[in-house]
């Protein structure tokens, strides 16, 4: 499964996405709100405290969960993205998406701990809930 062109805009134009990996019985974790980027036609998000984000931790775990932003909501696949090359396009929509934002903020997203846990959401067919 894909985004459509429309998921793509409306939550990659979105300031910020609700983020909710499943648990291993089914449910979900409480949403967090994490900054989301559109790099190409895929969108990432990063956990600003790197692994010890538990959020991040949850997804990593189960590789499902929920999102919403810009009007959409969407069950997702969690995919670590490893490709130094992919990441340095992420880096740049970061910056340039978040530019008007305290740097204390941006400079994190795009370095060490947060840089290591890049996942690219996938949408996936609706769970029977």
């Amino acid at each position: 499964m894909t985004w459509t062109q429309d998921e793509l805009v409306a939550i990659g134009e979105a300031e910020e996405l609700e983020i909710s990996p499943q648990r291993a019985d089914g449910s979900f974790l409480k949403p967090v709100t994490v900054w989301v980027v559109r790099h190409d036609d895929d969108l990432y998000v990063r956990s600003y405290k790197g692994e010890g984000g538990r959020w991040f931790r949850a997804a990593r775990e189960r590789g499902e969960g929920h999102v919403s932003a810009g009007g959409v909501s969407k069950d997702v696949g969690f995919v670590l993205e490893g490709d130094s090359t992919v990441n340095d396009g992420i880096d740049l929509a970061y910056r340039m998406k978040y530019r008007d934002q305290d740097t204390a903020y941006v400079d994190p997203m795009v370095a060490g701990p947060a840089k290591e846990t890049t996942i690219r959401l996938v949408p996936r067919q609706a769970a029977t809930r």
